[in-house]
C-alpha cells in the first residue's frame, strides 16, 4: 500500500457515517406513535361518543353504513356490518383500541400493524371508497402507513425488543 493511501473512502465506514445506524434504528419511531394514539384515541372517541354505538339516529353507525353502502367499493361488506351496527361499532372501536396499545407498546407490534391495516383497508373500501380525488380520502394513507410496521415491526422501545433481548440472553446464557 503506498504511503498515505486512504482506504475509508472505498469501505463507506468512515465517522461521518455513524449516524446512519441509529437514525435506521428509530426511523419508524414516529409513524409508530402517531399512528397508536390516532387509533387509540380513534377506539376511544367511538366507545365515549354517546350516539355513534347505534343502530339508528344522527352520528350512528348504522346510518353512517346505510349512507355509504351504495357507493362503497364492497356493498356486502357493508351488509354484513348492517346485520348488527352495534356490535360492528363495538368491534370496531374495539379493534382500534388493540391496535392503538398494541402498536404503542411494541407488543406483538407486526400483528397490531396488520390489524390497523385491515381497519383501514376496510374503511377504505366502504367508507371513504368514494371519496374524489382518492388522496382526499385518509384510510388509504393510513393503510400504507400501516405497512413499514407490518413488515418491520417495533425494534426500539418496545415490548417486543425487550421479549426479544431475554430469548437472546437466557439463549447466549451459559
Amino acid at each position: 500500500m503506498a504511503h498515505g493511501m486512504r482506504t475509508d473512502r472505498h469501505t463507506g465506514h468512515t465517522g461521518r457515517d455513524d449516524w446512519r445506524e441509529p437514525t435506521t434504528r428509530y426511523a419508524l419511531l414516529p409513524l409508530r406513535i402517531f399512528l397508536g394514539i390516532t387509533f387509540l384515541y380513534a377506539g376511544l372517541d367511538k366507545l365515549t361518543d354517546s350516539s355513534f354505538i347505534r343502530a339508528d339516529g344522527v352520528g350512528s353507525i348504522g346510518a353512517m353504513m346505510r349512507d355509504i353502502r351504495d357507493i362503497s367499493a364492497i356493498p356486502a361488506l357493508v351488509d354484513l356490518s348492517l346485520k348488527s351496527p352495534v356490535g360492528f361499532g363495538y368491534a370496531l372501536a374495539l379493534g382500534e383500541l388493540a391496535v392503538g396499545i398494541g402498536t404503542l407498546a411494541g407488543l406483538f407490534t407486526r400483528v397490531a400493524a396488520l390489524g390497523g391495516a385491515l381497519i383501514s383497508l376496510s374503511l377504505w373500501l366502504t367508507v371513504s371508497w368514494s371519496t374524489e380525488p382518492y388522496y382526499y380520502g385518509n384510510d388509504l394513507a393510513y393503510l400504507m402507513a400501516w405497512l413499514p410496521l407490518v413488515l418491520a415491526g417495533a425494534p426500539v422501545f418496545s415490548l417486543d425488543a425487550m421479549r426479544t433481548a431475554r430469548r437472546r440472553d437466557s439463549r447466549d446464557a451459559p
